[in-house]
């Protein structure tokens, strides 16, 4: 069974976008994934096709109507659906590498994308959405999230990949930052790759890219599991 994506959305013309070029569109087109868009503002019944409305107890910006996003998500997801639904938000969890290998292994997901000053609380308790951050940041909707996410998850997917040992290999799956990469030419503007690299010595090279890799992770990512821990200061 393929893995299943709808998104719901205001704006579906932003899909495929980048997922259907490369691995992910190829993946695409084989039927190794699939991708619904689901237009939110299809479910508003007045006659503007209203999807917001002011915040409950003032405040600047807009906020996304619990009843019109709730009969969205039952039209995507209806009862025995097993697909986690996905509110990409800035307050979610932060994305982990971990969680997408859970969705890559699982059949799909319902993702949501917000907008404007975000999603009525009422629809996000209701309908039981996994609020999902990509970063501290914020963008201007979910969209641009919601790609980021299925990029991670698609290129996990059975046979996406040409070598499925590149996905084990990477930053984060060992609690790790990738170690550095190099290859020809030999020398670049004085800079020499590494003689380990070039010995043969499968070993050595195991060993320096480990070593790599742990400096790389404290220097940059402390905060990682893989970090080496800091020395007691006396």
């Amino acid at each position: 069974m393929s893995f299943a994506a709808s998104v719901l959305t205001l704006y579906p013309e932003m899909f495929p976008g980048a997922l259907g070029v490369s691995l992910a569109g190829r993946a695409l087109e084989t039927g190794t994934w699939s991708l619904e868009t689901v237009q939110i503002r299809d479910f508003a019944s007045d006659r503007h096709r209203t999807v917001d409305d002011t915040p409950a107890g003032g405040g600047a910006g807009m906020v996304m109507r619990a009843d019109v996003l709730a009969k969205a998500i039952d039209h995507a997801s209806p009862p025995g659906d097993p697909r986690p639904r996905l509110l990409m938000s800035p307050r979610g969890k932060p994305l982990t590498q971990a969680r997408v290998r859970e969705l890559a292994a699982g059949p799909g997901a319902v993702i949501v994308c917000g907008r404007f000053e975000g999603v009525d609380q009422r629809v996000i308790e209701a309908r039981g959405l996994e609020e999902v951050s990509v970063g501290d940041f914020i963008l201007s909707g979910g969209e641009p999230a919601a790609l980021v996410l299925l990029d991670a998850v698609v290129r996990l997917l059975p046979g996406v990949m040409g070598n499925a040992v590149s996905g084990e290999e990477e930053s984060f799956e060992n609690g790790l930052l990738e170690h550095p990469h190099y290859t020809r030419p030999q020398e670049f503007e004085g800079r020499q790759i590494p003689e380990v690299l070039t010995s043969g010595n499968h070993k050595k090279i195991a060993a320096w890219r480990r070593a790599e890799a742990e400096k790389l992770t404290q220097e940059r990512r402390p905060d990682l599991p893989g970090a080496l821990p800091q020395p007691l200061v006396k």
